[in-house]
């Protein structure tokens, strides 16, 4: 009889699991479907399962992209972008974190008390005299002011903090053994052994920063430098109005997050559990 419960209760989780995962994919799966549609059909097929059923599939959308805009020059600004944020603040988040956890020095104390009141500091609280700062320095427009405003982030460093925390104390005094110094015993004792922290920060940051949007609408007015949000949301004012474009210009800007997601789940499901992230 507890068998019989077990199975029931089991079946029971699996249902509401299988309900939830068919809630959060049913707008992705739409927004396939739809970018592969006739424009007529998009709408039309809407309210109904017909909207999740390709009947007459077609790249059509895809190309009305490429034709009426320059794709190609924001998904580049997107991957200089995020890519440069990322390996940037591998660096410098990562050190820091090191830093703060391995090494003791003056003023550490006061710097880990920063870092922890950074985190609860949004970017809209400071984006307007950030905004102010950047004209003044005749930043606007350029790939800089979306870049080395975001290399450092509060919330990586303690990550890191927290999982160089835990390492053990013997792999640095083995390291100096052999004469390696600082850089010599992060670069090549920490590193290595951190890899799950490192991959869960940078698909983190590609997450983050792939979508951010407040802060490029602020600083960019023309398309030269201008990301795939932006982008998008440009997009869709331009006449005339065809959400099977806009489908397709979706899909395309969701697909390199895929990517990099499945191309490091097996070392950010690591991560999560090792780092700290659970709390």
């Amino acid at each position: 009889m507890r068998r019989v419960g077990a199975g029931i209760r089991t079946l029971l989780v699996y249902a509401v699991l299988l309900g939830l995962a068919a809630v959060y994919a049913a707008p992705i799966a739409f927004m396939v479907v739809g970018s592969l549609k006739p424009e007529a059909r998009v709408l039309a097929d809407m309210g109904s399962a017909v909207a999740f059923y390709p009947a007459d599939p077609s790249l059509a959308n895809y190309h009305d992209v490429f034709a009426r805009v320059d794709f190609a020059r924001f998904l580049f600004n997107s991957v200089l972008i995020t890519g440069s944020i990322m390996l940037g603040g591998l660096l410098v988040n990562g050190f820091l974190g090191y830093a703060l956890a391995r090494l003791r020095w003056r003023g550490r104390g006061l710097i880990l008390a920063a870092v922890l009141a950074l985190l609860i500091l949004p970017l809209e609280a400071i984006a307007v005299p950030l905004f102010y700062q950047v004209t003044l320095l005749g930043w606007r427009d350029t790939y800089v002011v979306q870049i080395l405003p975001f290399v450092a982030n509060a919330f990586f460093v303690y990550l890191f903090y927290v999982f160089f925390l835990g390492l053990p104390r013997e792999l640095e005094e083995a390291a100096r053994m052999d004469g390696a110094g600082v850089l010599g015993t992060y670069f090549r004792i920490i590193v290595p052994n951190a890899k799950p922290a490192f991959a869960t920060v940078a698909i983190l940051t590609f997450l983050f920063q792939w979508g951010q949007y407040l802060w490029p609408l602020l600083v960019t007015s023309g398309e030269r430098v201008r990301p795939l949000p932006v982008a998008i949301a440009a997009f869709r004012t331009l006449p005339p109005l065809e959400w099977g474009d806009i489908l397709a210009f979706g899909v395309m800007m969701v697909v390199p997050v895929i990517v990099v997601f499945l191309a490091f789940q097996r070392w950010f499901v690591r991560g999560v559990a090792e780092s700290g992230l659970k709390g």
